[in-house]
């Protein structure tokens, strides 16, 4: 969830609302602990009782802004604080672009609340479209400056959202089927193994993840490519990916590209 880091009243209730029910009904909230949009959305998804995640662009012994010691702290609790980033890397401007493509990398969909013309928040959106990943933007006043940002993704395709509902329609199936597929990651044995099947008999017997593999290689592909040559979504091959990444079955590189990890590297 990202959006301004100056929002309007409105903006902070809607941000809230959406992410305390989101976190409410299982979902973690992903952002970027940004003074604001971010912030808030942090602070609705702990007081729901649930779980959120904060990419910085700082080392993690770092906390930028300031004033979010006490919300870093909460978040270390019940959740957790991700960075690319070395300890000691202070907020440099050049350091948010890259952080804002793990924020969208890490979810299902990104939505936004609200952001200007010109928001870092419409890169994060548009990093979401070309990782295949879902983004809803909420509607507003066209007198509210800070409506235009949304009002611009939603021309370019992303999806108008009023209610949490409409998000969970979307993801409900994808996030289930990842759910189930974890949960079986976590329960079987440690299968260090490399081969495709070898490895695990649901990719042996499941034909699109041996499509997917053979456009791997031990150079980084693009994932443009891996989608063209496979056949496969964009969604279907983000998923995919995730799941060969967490079995330590690829590497991900910067840019957007993958490739199989070697033996040597396990």
């Amino acid at each position: 969830m990202i959006g301004s880091r100056n929002p309007t009243a409105g903006g902070r209730d809607n941000a809230r609302g959406f992410a305390g029910e989101l976190a409410l009904r299982g979902m973690t909230i992903t952002s970027g602990m940004a003074a604001g949009i971010d912030s808030v959305a942090h602070e609705a998804a702990l007081d729901a009782g649930g779980l959120t995640i904060a990419v910085t662009g700082t080392g993690l012994d770092v906390v930028y802004p300031a004033s979010g010691r006490a919300l870093a702290q909460r978040i270390c609790e019940h959740g957790a604080l991700v960075s690319e980033l070395p300890p000691g890397t202070p907020a440099r401007r050049a350091h948010f672009p890259s952080r804002n493509r793990i924020i969208s990398g890490l979810s299902l969909g990104v939505l936004v609340i609200e952001a200007g013309l010109r928001s870092g928040t419409l890169i994060t959106a548009r990093l979401a479209a070309g990782q295949g990943r879902d983004v809803f933007a909420l509607p507003g006043s066209i007198h509210n400056p800070l409506a235009k940002g949304c009002h611009r993704l939603i021309r370019e395709g992303a999806k108008l959202v009023e209610s949490v509902d409409e998000i969970l329609q979307e993801l409900a199936p994808l996030a289930g089927q990842l759910a189930g597929q974890l949960q079986g990651e976590l329960a079987a044995p440690n299968t260090p193994s490399l081969e495709l099947g070898a490895a695990d008999p649901q990719f042996e017997l499941d034909s699109e993840y041996r499509r997917l593999w053979s456009c791997l290689g031990y150079d980084p592909t693009p994932v443009d490519s891996i989608i063209e040559q496979s056949g496969l979504t964009a969604r279907a091959v983000s998923a995919m990916l995730l799941m060969l990444e967490l079995r330590g079955m690829v590497e991900a590189h910067p840019g957007g590209a993958f490739s199989r990890i070697t033996r040597g590297q396990q």
